[in-house]
């Protein structure tokens, strides 16, 4: 297939680029390289794709029209994964009309090219920050109570829904998928493991928000990839699932496996907590085992030594 991925220099659309190339597709990034991270850190993740099987590439805003609407007729898309989005629920509170624009705006953009050209189908990154705090756990795909704490989850909640309106008005496929806490090789430098790992290495205290009871569903990068690879083979007009690793990871629990892959202990910076931040996040990971398939293979104690393996090849 002919597959267009946004975002396809970040962190989890790197991996995933490699991964549909190595099975044989055909692939086109858009990715703006911005300035949320360090833009080499993204041309590296980028080439790391680029090396595997040549890729057509587009520096662009999801948002310009007329940028994307070129990228469309001339790569003509039978799938396209939308991962391009501004992340962090942090700086979304900092910047919440910037969030608007890009994941809400930029994903009707990408849907009305969809309606133009055509398109098979439309995989959506969504986010388990979607389900906010009045919510029993785990956390259920038909749970109706979503009620989000951040600028950053509504914006992926109401991009949840207009691909909805697509999907019903333009009988576009369309499959959204909660992720919950992605972390691995190459994971955004704001994100708390790498910079736990980072920090813990070189002696830095790091920042602790709370007591240290809040809880992750923290899943490991490859078994994400193979979540989004599992949706292109499964029909439907609409529907969402949830990708997690089912077993929440407390604060606390985190610090001591990575200083248990590290071999040193973490100097601690007690704060309090953060507005926007939920106590816990939990996959009900039981819709997808049973219609796509999923089934997470790397156990938390492992992803973290890949990571901390990863770190010092980074370093040498």
């Amino acid at each position: 297939m002919r597959i267009l991925v946004t975002g396809g220099a970040g962190f989890i659309g790197s991996h995933l680029g490699i991964r549909l190339l190595a099975i044989g597709h055909e692939l086109a990034i858009v990715d703006d390289l911005n300035d949320f991270y360090a833009r080499t850190d993204k041309l590296e993740n980028l080439g790391l794709v680029q090396a595997a099987k040549p890729v057509s590439f587009l520096e662009a805003d999801i948002c310009d029209v007329p940028q994307i609407e070129h990228l469309f007729a001339t790569f003509r898309p039978d799938v396209v994964i939308h991962l391009a989005a501004r992340a962090g629920v942090r700086p979304s509170l900092v910047d919440p009309l910037l969030y608007e624009r890009v994941n809400v705006q930029g994903t009707i953009v990408l849907l009305e090219a969809c309606r133009r050209h055509q398109v098979k189908k439309f995989v959506f990154a969504s986010s388990s920050s979607i389900y906010g705090i009045a919510n029993q756990v785990p956390f259920r795909e038909d749970d109706l109570l979503n009620m989000p704490i951040s600028p950053y989850a509504a914006t992926k909640l109401s991009a949840e829904k207009i691909t909805f309106t697509y999907s019903h008005l333009y009988q576009l496929s369309v499959v959204c998928l909660r992720f919950f806490t992605v972390y691995g090789p190459r994971q955004r430098p704001d994100l708390a493991i790498r910079k736990f790992i980072e920090r813990i290495s070189d002696g830095r205290p790091i920042p602790i928000f709370g007591d240290g009871t809040s809880g992750r569903d923290y899943t490991f990068i490859s078994d994400i990839v193979e979540g989004i690879i599992s949706t292109l083979d499964y029909e439907c007009s609409w529907d969402v699932f949830n990708l997690g690793n089912a077993n929440p990871v407390t604060l606390n629990e985190m610090i001591a496996a990575i200083e248990a892959a590290v071999g040193k202990r973490a100097i601690l910076e007690r704060l309090s907590d953060q507005p926007g931040d939920v106590p816990i996040t939990f996959a009900d990971v039981s819709k997808a085992q049973r219609l796509l398939g999923y089934s997470t293979k790397v156990p938390f104690a492992e992803g973290i030594q890949k990571m901390v393996e990863w770190h010092r090849k980074k370093g040498q």
